[in-house]
């Protein structure tokens, strides 16, 4: 049994899926790729057992056929090929043939009756919405940085997606800093809230296009189903209380100025080289239209830049994880930022103009 297939037609999903499937794994079978040829169509399909992804491609199957074969190899062999050449993948027992002019690749295979794949939920969808794919995407770029990694508090290593009437919220956070956007829906829906994990957020930004086109996004109690463009992915939830982030985000801060974003990105991340490599802390130290950063280490080097803003508050010094504040100046987009403060032990809140639904807010810390 044979499929013929053009390189660059197999390449492009082949990339989009193989994002999730790690390279040594104790189940041999879940580094590879469930292949399913049917009629004109090739469905390629990853899982690691959290999240699922397939998609299909055009192809010429010789008859049906489906088989599992490592991911990585196969992408590597279809990346190294010349552009518009014609595969033939000859499928027998154990092996598949990959032929393309005088190449030949003999690769093992493992049979598809034995790929696990991720059922879609069997319980009620309890919601369905439906927004364009550069919508969710900004959504999730704007929140992304903020999820913690490796905590020990399960539920914060992911965002929290809440819809509420017609109102869609996405949050991240780490316990030191959080991140909050929102965007109307179309529909009003009943309140749920669902935690979707990191590894699922990173893929998403990476699949879905910068288009109008829909994402249907379909939730049942421990899992999101997400289908666009061809792509469906199925994700697990994390199960556990998100915390309640109303209560972080302050409102009524007077000291408030605007500056420049591409001007104190660099200022920080100058200031940044000599901050403390542990700690990271920088110093921010407000007076009369200035702003001073502040940095040191434990060799007693200095950096301080200084910066001329539109400022008539309060003089504050407060402390803060420099890393922090560069992360939300790279991943928003706009020409200037808004920092408000309250006082020296109070946590700082970034926004930005003509976007009442982005906030972001970081702890101080001692310095």
């Amino acid at each position: 049994m044979n499929i013929k297939i053009d390189r660059d037609a197999l390449l492009k999903p082949l990339s989009s899926v193989s994002g999730i499937v790690e390279r040594r794994h104790t189940l041999p079978i879940l580094t590879n790729l469930l292949l399913e040829a049917k009629q004109d169509t090739l469905m390629l399909t990853a899982t690691d057992l959290e999240m699922q992804i397939s998609l299909s491609t055009t192809a010429k199957p010789s008859a049906d056929v489906a088989t599992t074969v490592s991911a990585s190899k196969l992408l590597d062999i279809c990346r190294s090929l010349p552009e518009q050449s014609q595969i033939t993948l000859e499928i027998t027992d154990n092996r598949m043939q990959i032929k393309t002019g005088k190449s030949r690749f003999n690769l093992q295979t493992l049979p598809a009756a034995d790929y696990p794949l991720m059922a879609k939920g069997s319980g009620d969808t309890s919601l369905t919405l439906s927004l364009p794919q550069s919508q969710l995407k900004r959504l999730l770029r704007q929140v992304q940085y903020a999820m913690a990694q490796q905590d020990i508090r399960y539920y914060l290593n992911g965002l929290l997606f809440e819809v509420n009437g017609n109102r869609l919220s996405v949050v991240g956070t780490d316990g030191h800093r959080l991140s909050y956007t929102s965007t109307e829906l179309p529909q009003s829906h009943e309140k749920q809230e669902l935690i979707l994990p990191r590894k699922t957020v990173l893929e998403l930004i990476k699949l879905l296009d910068d288009s109008d086109d829909e994402v249907i996004i379909e939730v049942s109690a421990n899992q999101a189903n997400f289908a666009f463009s061809g792509i469906r992915l199925i994700s697990k939830v994390i199960d556990g209380k998100f915390p309640d982030y109303t209560r972080v985000i302050p409102t009524g801060y007077q000291n408030t100025f605007e500056v420049d974003r591409q001007s104190l990105h660099m200022a920080m991340q100058r200031a940044s080289i000599l901050s403390n490599e542990k700690y990271r802390g920088i110093r921010m130290v407000l007076g009369k239209d200035s702003l001073r950063l502040i940095s040191s280490n434990s060799e007693q080097e200095e950096a301080e830049e200084e910066m001329e803003i539109a400022y008539g508050g309060d003089s504050l010094d407060i402390g803060f994880n420099v890393t922090y504040m560069i992360d939300v100046l790279t991943n928003v987009s706009t020409d200037s930022v808004i920092f408000s403060f309250n006082d020296a032990n109070s946590s700082c809140l970034v926004t930005v103009p003509g976007d009442e639904n982005y906030k972001y807010v970081v702890m101080p810390m001692r310095i």
